[in-house]
């Protein structure tokens, strides 16, 4: 399952968006932060991977017109992942099949309790993986701003 479903999602985001699932998760992630931006340190650290896999992807996602890099006025030395309107507008589009997805491989196959019972797991086993808080976005996808 670990290895199956990351396909499963990669592949329709591919299909139906011409996004992997890890740009998905990045535009995702700069939709719901607050004013569409985050330091792109705290990016990869959601994101899980090195600051050089997130700038790759992020120049990928310059080139398309979906993202920019500005350096953060509040710190000069911290460079900000801004959302742009575009990729807004590739979230919105992206968003609900890739929800759809989810929620057909993974919910509909629980019961109420059996879903229940893995959110705790999960959250147990993403403390015990990496305890420090880190950035995460909202949990409801209603708090995806139009």
């Amino acid at each position: 399952m670990l290895e199956r479903l990351p396909t499963a999602l990669d592949a329709q985001l591919q299909r139906d968006s011409g996004l992997t699932h890890f740009e998905h998760g990045i535009l995702y992630a700069l939709d719901v932060a607050p004013e569409r931006s985050l330091r792109l340190s705290a990016l990869a650290n959601y994101a899980s991977c090195t600051l050089s896999r997130l700038s790759r992807a992020v120049s990928r996602l310059e080139a398309k017109g979906w993202v920019r890099r500005v350096v953060d006025s509040s710190d000069g030395r911290f460079t900000l992942g801004v959302l742009t309107g575009e990729g807004h507008d590739k979230v919105v589009e992206s968003t609900p099949g890739h929800h759809a997805l989810v929620q057909r491989l993974v919910f509909d196959a629980l019961t109420r309790s059996q879903a229940t019972q893995l959110g705790v797991i999960s959250r147990r086993i993403s403390t015990a993986i990496a305890p420090d808080s880190i950035w995460t976005p909202p949990a409801s996808p209603r708090e995806v701003s139009g």
